[in-house]
This record gives C-alpha cells, sequence and structure tokens, in this order.
C-alpha cells in the first residue's frame, strides 16, 4: 500500500477525456510528493468532488462539460479558498487564458505543456501568492502590449511587487517609501479594480493588461 509522503500535495484532475486524464494522472503521480486524490469526467462532478476532499491543487482541463470554465473555477474557489486551481487550455488564446485568471485561477497553460512545466507551475501556485500564465513563444510578446490604467505609476509599481508574493515591509523597502503608504496605495488598488484581496487585485490587472501576467516559457521554478 502506497503511504502519502510528508508534506504531500493533493491533487484532483478533472478532465472529460480519459486518455487526457490518465495521462495527468501519470505525469503527476511520478513526483514522489504529488497524489492523486480523485479525477472528475465533468464540472459538476469535479466540483462535489472538492467539497468533500478538499485538494491542494484541481487540474482543470478548459473544455469541461456542463458549465463554462470561468464559473466552475468561481464555484471551487468559492466552497475550497485553499485549493489552487490550474487550467489546461487546448491553445494560448490570451483572451481566454486570462479570463480564467480573472476568475480566480491561479495557473493558466497550454496541454502541449511538458511534465517538467506541468510539475513546476504546480509547486509554484502551492508555493507562492501570484498567478502563473503560461504561453508559447509565439504569444509571449504579446503579453507586454500597454494598457491605459486606472492606477497611478506608483500604484502599479506597488502591485507588481505584491505580484511577486512581497511582504508590504519588503515592498516598503523595495521603493523606500513607508509600510504605511504601501498600504494605501493598496487599498487604492482594492477600490479602483473593485478587488477583495492582493491575489484578486493582480488577477483583475492582468485580466484588464495592466500588469504583465507571470508566464514561464521555460520550466518555471519551483
Amino acid at each position: 500500500m502506497h503511504t502519502p509522503a510528508i508534506g504531500s500535495i493533493d491533487i484532483l484532475v478533472a478532465g472529460d477525456h480519459a486518455l487526457l486524464r490518465e495521462g495527468l494522472v501519470e505525469m503527476v503521480t511520478a513526483e514522489p510528493d504529488f497524489r492523486v486524490v480523485g479525477q472528475a469526467g465533468n464540472s459538476v462532478t469535479a466540483v462535489q468532488s472538492v467539497a468533500a476532499r478538499r485538494p491542494r491543487v484541481v487540474l482543470l482541463d478548459v473544455e469541461m462539460p456542463d458549465r463554462p470554465v470561468c464559473a466552475t473555477v468561481r464555484q471551487i474557489r468559492r466552497i475550497s479558498p485553499r485549493t489552487r486551481v490550474v487550467v489546461l487550455a487546448m491553445d494560448d488564446d490570451l483572451r481566454l487564458l486570462r479570463d480564467v485568471l480573472a476568475a480566480g485561477a491561479h495557473a493558466a497553460l497550454v496541454r502541449s505543456a511538458s511534465r517538467q512545466e506541468l510539475v513546476g507551475v504546480i509547486r509554484t501556485v502551492c508555493q507562492e501568492a501570484t498567478s502563473v500564465l503560461m504561453v508559447s513563444h509565439r504569444n509571449a510578446s504579446q503579453l507586454a502590449v500597454p494598457a491605459s490604467s486606472p492606477l497611478s505609476r506608483r500604484e502599479l509599481q506597488v502591485l507588481e511587487l505584491a505580484a511577486q508574493a512581497l511582504s508590504n515591509a519588503q515592498i516598503a523597502t523595495r521603493l523606500r517609501i513607508v509600510e504605511g503608504t504601501v498600504k494605501r496605495h493598496l487599498t487604492n488598488v482594492y477600490t479602483k479594480l473593485g478587488a477583495v484581496s492582493r491575489l484578486d487585485a493582480v488577477n483583475k490587472a492582468e485580466a484588464a493588461r495592466l500588469l504583465q501576467p507571470s508566464f514561464r516559457t521555460g520550466t518555471p521554478r519551483g
């Protein structure tokens, strides 16, 4: 009988194609600290499994039947806030990938990603308070297109550092300002973006193309 590793990461694999699910299960179980705790073939079953098992990570295929992927992401986040949602897409449609991040997914990457890339993304979203967008080299340049921003230059600087999981004190040190000023800037950012948390603010800023998403075109840092 297999004994889970201490500190193992419980993963639910959700996709309507059995071959895709089996391939994902094979990839993640190759890691000694990863443990697949369930599989789901549709959105309803995926949400029910999350409610019952509270996995650390859900690998969610973007083309799940029953309901739109963004609605599924929101429901998973609502019933299990600690669960990290990683969405897998057929191709790197930037609008779609941004939409799932804005809905609350912690990462979005294409199905063609390698095992090392997938494992790296899972480790990253479990360890860092940031979102990950993995696209091809072909589309990576599109992420840097500037947009008209409701945020001031300083507010954008603070949010960019917050997206890197820096604390208020670390941001203050980096920008050479006091911690209270950082808090005030973040409060303004939340108000302007209608956000309720750092991650929510970062996701909404990335969806609106105010920030460049944290994308990886090689092996993500784990």
